[in-house]
């Protein structure tokens, strides 16, 4: 992989990572165009590296929020920040017991799945028009929320699937107020993506065979430069109601791949 190519699927991770179109669906996609022909395994390596990027693009953009949950927590008291954190945990659960148990199938999908893909991206298309039309409300995420939406959370794990479009768009259908879905979705994947690196570093169930560290330090940085613009630009995007107009795009961008695919 060269750094031209590790450079596209950072900023590839950056911006879609936030914006509702898949990160994981486009970055297969990329190096499908691209003509790579890398492992599951290696190419899995890629992608949580540029996943890890994004996440610590997230703690820059949330910084604030991250430190008053944390204070809240250290006052060992069931205060609102404590009870915002038990609701992130609950919210992991599904995609935390999907990740242990299924890796060797989810590794499997990482491996240029195009059709799968297109057909994930369309889905995707449909959740987000759907919750394009959902009335604006200013409830907070609920406990019963936190289930469904980590529900939605670990059917994301499919490439094509947006993890920020399915979980913010099942916030926003079961009537969460938009400017909190989004704080949700965005601070809710972070430990998982941390978790997800150290049980990987710890069990090196990964290889950088074809993939040189150089490439990967390149993918890495324009990750995270561009994830904290995208993240920022994304939470004014669902406040002001947007969704449909990336709906669009992944019903395009998934007629395209299942086209590629055929073809």
């Amino acid at each position: 992989m060269s750094f031209l190519e590790a450079l596209i699927l950072g900023i590839i991770q950056g911006l879609t990572e936030f914006l509702p179109v898949s990160s994981s669906g486009h970055l297969e996609l990329a190096k499908a165009i691209q003509g790579q022909d890398l492992s599951g395994e290696s190419s899995m390596m890629m992608t949580v590296v540029l996943h890890f990027a994004t996440a610590l693009s997230t703690v820059l953009v949330f910084k604030k929020d991250i430190m008053e949950i944390f204070r809240g927590l250290f006052q060992f008291k069931i205060n609102e920040e404590f009870l915002f954190a038990l609701k992130i945990v609950i919210s992991m659960i599904p995609a935390a017991i999907v990740g242990v148990l299924y890796d060797d199938l989810i590794e499997g999908f990482f491996g240029g799945q195009i059709l799968l893909v297109g057909i994930m991206l369309i889905v995707t298309g449909l959740l987000l028009f759907l919750a394009d039309r959902a009335k604006d409300t200013n409830r907070k995420v609920s406990f019963s929320n936190s289930i469904v939406i980590g529900i939605a959370q670990a059917i994301a794990i499919l490439p094509g699937i947006s993890r920020s479009g399915a979980t913010i768009g099942t916030s926003v259908l079961l009537g969460v107020d938009r400017e909190k879905a989004a704080r949700f979705s965005f601070l809710m994947v972070v430990p998982l993506i941390f978790g997800k690196m150290a049980k990987d570093l710890l069990s090196s169930d990964f290889t950088t065979e074809g993939v040189a560290m150089s490439s990967i330090a390149v993918g890495f940085v324009a990750a995270f430069i561009t994830g904290v613009v995208a993240c920022t630009w994304m939470i004014a995007l669902v406040k002001k109601s947007k969704l449909s107009y990336f709906s669009y795009y992944c019903f395009a961008a998934g007629l395209s791949a299942i086209i590629w695919s055929i073809c």
